[in-house]
């Protein structure tokens, strides 16, 4: 707390020294001085900018009327060329006609083909034209010989006009070519043109250049008191000419232009500087009369503003998460039980809401706990968004959040909620540059319903939240009666898994896979099931959700493997030496990066062939994190496992992994099957995935056979293998064992059926 002490003296210092006044006003001069010239450099831009426009709209104007007249002149050579044996009486009454409505034209003129001046309106004052030839030069004849010869405008430049005075002629030909019968020529003065053309105020206000070819051919206005700071050029487009507008202002436009503001802001720095450094000087009378007060008042803020640090620091510690900034679980279950205190008294409902992030554990153990880290920060500000005076957020640790609602009306409140915090999740996340999409399972409970207390609601919620994960994650589940039942019976079978594996009671058994080609068994589908000492066999379904979300998968895993290769080297000297072993992986298996090794090491082991056994996984682990999976799955090919991918056809089915991994064997899931004799639908998918499996040199099973119709369709539509209760259940190996060697395991005379 010294520094903005140490500061606050310098301040006090610096304006107690008598030269602060005079330095205040020196640096509002300085102010002033630069506006003032910043001002004028704008002011100078915007007039320049004025200039541009007046240049190109004059050009324009002088584009326009120039072609007006050129049109004119070619309307009456079409005249002429309609009529070729025209009166001469009648073609000076309409050269007249056209001289009266433009009044811009020195004379109208009618030049046979060999370019001499024959007829001309008004004759007046024009006498001296008459027999004149317009070839008067090379460069000349050379115009309008090709203007003869095209039929094209020719327009003379500037030139000296015989009649006297400079001007420009535009020469329309009658007719081309060997049809040629002239030309009709509108003359004009330079000066009548100009003026004529350009706007009149241009005469006041600028001096006009006209360049021709860049060389300077008339100016407009010459002798006006001109600015030579600004000017600004336009070319002018022009038929047959490059012409060129340079204007230049004259001073009373410029002075027009410019704005008062840069004089008027100079003054008005100028006069506040003044009264900050008269203010200054009274501010240095009233400092130097209460500065022992200033000194002691210092201290004493210093040593409050200590003290409140310190217990806001304190507060903020036992209250808030450090890695996400929201509330941490203890603030919020006793907040929690306060407001239910608060909702007893007013008989009032209050949910409660558990947040679980979706694969957020495998996320943080792939990608590293940084990564965690930033994608909770991420969601947490995302949620707190939500915060209000009835709604509570709060970080409950791992991958959970919590959510208190007050004074709910009624169930709609909540859901209402709940549609608010799925739209916190339906943008991807952007984590160490790559976006993530990330999907939350909740679990509500309500109180008074679901709990009296608050450890009763937060239990209920997380019971809720697990069912809620159960039925598919990235959903909600609200408490009801029986959940807690439920959850119990969860819990023990989560405790019993521990024993389950020091115990062995894991055993496998197998469905075989008919080949439809000869009607033979040679490979089955190794599925595990739990001999529970108390509650019997127990189904996958039943324990390896759990096992996946305590992390226990990966052993189980190993432990199939295992028992896979035992089986096997049982067979290798028997009768069913042929067969191979199917076994599934999940995505966390593949994750490890141990796995590729202890399958060689197992295989090496039992002295098991690697092309025994086969790894199969579904379609959506081969997506999920493409290049490892893709080199992962490398590594066991190159050892002779085979590879299958299961349930094809319900997930991200994609043409792209079926050609770049190394994949034996596609299973199509059973939801293909069921009804793949009364489904049109499901006929032409089941046919079209196993042409596209046959064409990448891919073997096909079909799961879920259960009729001879759906085995007849498939065998006709040349599925290779099929599996299914049609063929036979899952049984044990001593069963299969005496199933193969009875033959008993044929399409005739199904096993377990």
């Amino acid at each position: 707390m010294d520094k903005p002490a140490s500061a606050l003296t310098l301040v006090v210092r610096g304006l107690l020294n008598p030269a602060f006044p005079a330095l205040i006003f020196l640096v509002f001069l300085g102010i002033a001085l630069g506006l003032q010239y910043g001002i004028e450099k704008q002011d100078s831009s915007q007039i320049q900018s004025n200039l541009d426009n007046e240049a190109r709209s004059m050009a324009n104007r002088l584009e326009r009327e120039f072609l007006v007249h050129v049109d004119a002149i070619r309307r009456m050579a079409q005249r002429r060329e309609a009529n070729p044996d025209i009166p001469r009486g009648v073609w000076e009454q309409d050269a007249r006609n056209y001289l009266a409505d433009f009044g811009i034209y020195q004379a109208i003129e009618w030049i046979d083909d060999t370019y001499v001046i024959r007829w001309m309106a008004p004759y007046e004052g024009n006498e001296d034209a008459i027999g004149y030839n317009v070839a008067f030069s090379p460069k000349r004849q050379r115009a309008l010989e090709q203007a003869k010869a095209t039929g094209n405008i020719d327009v003379s430049g500037v030139i000296d006009l015989k009649q006297g005075g400079r001007g420009l002629v535009i020469y329309a030909p009658v007719l081309s070519g060997e049809d040629n019968d002239g030309f009709i020529a509108g003359v004009f003065k330079m000066e009548t043109l100009a003026r004529q053309l350009l706007a009149g105020r241009a005469l006041d206000s600028f001096r006009i250049d006209i360049l021709d070819d860049g060389s300077p051919t008339y100016s407009l206005n010459p002798s006006a008191t001109l600015d030579s700071s600004f000017s600004s050029t336009a070319g002018v487009e022009l038929p047959t000419m490059d012409w060129t507008l340079t204007i230049t202002p004259s001073v009373s436009w410029v002075n027009d232009q410019q704005s008062n503001w840069p004089f008027v802001t100079f003054v008005v720095m100028l006069c506040m500087g003044l009264l900050t450094s008269l203010t200054t000087l009274l501010v240095q009378q009233i400092l130097k009369r209460n500065q022992a007060l200033l000194k002691t008042r210092r201290e004493l803020d210093a040593e409050i503003n200590q003290r409140l640090a310190v217990q806001q620091d304190l507060v903020r510690l036992e209250t808030t998460d450090t890695l996400t900034g929201l509330a941490n679980r203890r603030f919020f279950m006793e907040d929690l039980a306060h407001t239910l205190s608060i909702a007893d008294r007013q008989l009032r409902q209050v949910a409660l809401v558990m947040i679980d992030l979706d694969r957020f554990q495998m996320l943080n153990d792939s990608l590293g706990h940084q990564f965690g880290d930033e994608l909770l920060i991420k969601v947490s500000e995302r949620l707190n968004a939500l915060s209000d005076e009835r709604i509570m957020v709060a970080y409950s640790g791992g991958d959970e959040f919590m959510i208190c609602q007050q004074h709910v009306e009624d169930i709609d409140d909540v859901i209402n909620l709940l549609g608010h915090i799925k739209q916190c999740f339906e943008e991807s996340y952007d984590v160490q540059g790559e976006k993530h999409n990330i999907t939350a399972t909740m679990g509500v409970a309500v109180y008074p319903q679901s709990g009296l207390d608050a450890d009763t609601l937060l239990r209920n919620a997380d019971v809720a939240l697990y069912r809620a994960k159960e039925q598919g994650r990235n959903t909600y589940q609200f408490y009801t009666e029986g959940m807690q039942d439920r959850e119990v019976m969860r819990l023990e079978l989560d405790k019993d898994l521990d024993r389950a594996l020091a115990n062995d009671e894991f055993v496998l058994h197998f469905q075989p896979q008919l080949d439809l080609n000869d009607a033979s068994i040679n490979s089955v589908e190794a599925l595990i099931r739990w001999q529970h000492p108390r509650r019997g066999l127990l189904p996958p379904v039943d324990f390896i959700p759990l096992a996946e979300e305590s992390g226990r998968i990966t052993d189980i895993g190993r432990w199939v493997v295992r028992a896979a290769c035992q089986q096997l080297a049982k067979w290798q000297n028997s009768s069913h030496a042929n067969l191979r072993i199917a076994v599934n992986l999940s995505g966390r298996e593949l994750d490890d990066e141990g796995i590729v090794e202890h399958i060689r090491e197992t295989l090496e082991y039992h002295g098991v062939p690697a092309d025994r056994l086969e790894v199969e996984l579904t379609e959506e682990i081969f997506i999920q994190n493409i290049e490892h999976n893709l080199n992962q799955l490398s590594k066991l090919h190159k050892l002779g496992v085979h590879l299958a991918i299961d349930d094809f056809g319900v997930g991200y089915s994609s043409l792209g992994y079926l050609r770049d991994f190394p994949v034996d064997l596609l299973k199509i899931d059973r939801s293909f099957i069921t009804d793949v004799t009364e489904r049109h639908d499901d006929a032409v998918i089941t046919r079209a995935v196993i042409n596209l499996a046959h064409n990448l040199g891919i073997q096909v099973v079909a799961e879920g056979v259960e009729t001879r119709d759906q085995l007849n369709f498939l065998k006709n539509h040349r599925c290779d293998l099929i599996q299914g209760y049609f063929i036979s259940r899952p049984i044990p190996a001593a069963e299969l064992e005496r199933a193969l060697g009875s033959g008993l395991l044929n399409v005739d005379t199904p096993v377990g059926t």
